[in-house]
């Protein structure tokens, strides 16, 4: 059969069809985005003696499918806000948020999305592995499928000799461990990580990043809030700076730190706002 295309003769395509055909075969690929915010804001309402704050204005990101994206900024610049937003746990003043190409509030998306707040609440009663076999249930997880995740989950974060010791007995570290255990325990495919090295020696810290590239390495997407500049360097993809709810630096690592450190444009994007 002669190739649809010929360099050197006639097409056996013609009109119509073969301008569809040449379409198809040159228009590329595209996914769609994971996480896609369209000019977002958030005002929080005023307290009593005090006014209204600000929490975001007018922020603007995608994060494709994948992809680590860090989100950096100092304390009370909108980190945290901005994935709550994200995850459907609070609403915008304006703007859109879409997640896994739909809203963020449907139980068909947040079935295939994994969460570690900054500060989580654990059953401390609970060991670790009744602790993750409780979040597995949530998701009606079959018992078999639950039990092989939950061993592999705490062998890949270290915690198998502390699996069956009550989480009243972990050190800080060893909670933000069974913490990331619990946003993985359903296998989702977009993993949001708030402030993940928190309380986490620097071998913690290290297993944390290792975690972190496997995920990468099986497709997972990561969307993760910090404000430790080496970690970014070493595992993102692309970044964003918040700073007074605006963003003030985006785009990938490579491109941003062409011409200076991390650090560097860190500082030069922040510091004007510091008092």
């Amino acid at each position: 059969m002669p190739a649809p295309f010929s360099a050197g003769g006639s097409s056996p395509l013609a009109g119509p069809q073969k301008t569809k055909e040449m379409r198809m075969a040159t228009t590329p690929n595209v996914q769609t985005p994971s996480v896609t915010v369209e000019n977002l804001t958030k005002i929080f309402p005023a307290q009593l003696g005090q006014a209204r704050k600000v929490g975001l204005v007018g922020v603007s990101l995608s994060v494709s499918p994948g992809e680590t994206f860090g989100l950096l900024g100092p304390n009370g610049a909108g980190k945290t806000t901005l994935q709550k937003i994200v995850l459907g746990l609070m609403r915008p003043t304006s703007g859109k948020v879409t997640v896994l190409g739909s809203t963020p509030d449907q139980t068909a998306v947040r079935q295939r999305v994994g969460y570690l707040p900054e500060n989580p609440y654990f059953y401390t009663y609970l060991t670790g592995r009744e602790f993750l076999d409780f979040c597995g249930g949530l998701f009606q997880i079959p018992r078999s499928t639950l039990a092989n995740r939950v061993k592999d989950l705490l062998e890949r974060l270290n915690m198998t000799a502390a699996a069956d010791i009550q989480l009243r007995k972990y050190s800080k570290g060893m909670l933000q461990r069974i913490g990331v255990a619990q946003a993985l325990v359903n296998d989702p495919e977009l993993v949001f990580l708030d402030e993940p090295m928190s309380g986490l020696d620097p071998v913690g810290r290290k297993q944390l990043r290792d975690l972190i590239l496997s995920l990468k390495s099986e497709g997972k997407t990561i969307f993760f809030n910090t404000h430790i500049l080496s970690d970014v360097e070493l595992i993102c993809d692309r970044i964003g700076i918040l700073c007074e709810g605006k963003m003030v630096a985006y785009g990938s690592v490579a491109e941003l730190t062409r011409d200076r450190s991390l650090e560097d444009l860190f500082v030069h994007v922040v510091e004007p706002a510091q008092p």
